[in-house]
């Protein structure tokens, strides 16, 4: 479908905000700053807001974001997976026809209920072993 119901979520729970995110910036990159050419989002759909040296805020604008998952790829290896790519149930179809649901070779995309729309690594099993 256009636009996709796979999106990126930010799990800022999880996040470092760090100045060198793995999500954000290309593996090569020599200059860090927020330059097109630096960034890893082929269509510049993380936007980086200063906090305080050396922490900045990571936000999806989701409008842009082509759930490509470079950025989750980028932030699994060289970060703490707070990038996540989610399906938008207000989008989805149930086609299972999505990229997400034909090509994942893990097996790692799950059909989950309605009424419980998101599961977040690492939050969601940490609150279900306090039960």
């Amino acid at each position: 479908m256009t636009p996709s119901a796979v999106k990126v979520t930010h799990v800022y729970a999880m996040c470092g905000y760090c100045d060198l995110c793995g999500g954000y910036l290309k593996p090569d990159t020599k200059n860090i700053s927020t330059a097109a050419e630096n960034q890893l989002c082929p269509t510049s759909a993380i936007k980086r807001k200063f906090v305080e040296e050396p922490f900045y805020q990571y936000t999806i604008d989701e409008p842009l974001c082509i759930g490509c998952a470079k950025c989750v790829k980028g932030c699994g290896a060289f970060g703490n997976g707070s990038l996540q790519l989610q399906v938008r149930h207000d989008r989805c179809v149930n086609c299972n026809e999505c990229a997400i649901a034909r090509n994942c070779p893990a097996d790692a995309f799950k059909r989950v209920p309605a009424s419980k729309p998101y599961l977040l690594q690492g939050i969601e099993a940490k609150n279900e072993e306090k039960g």
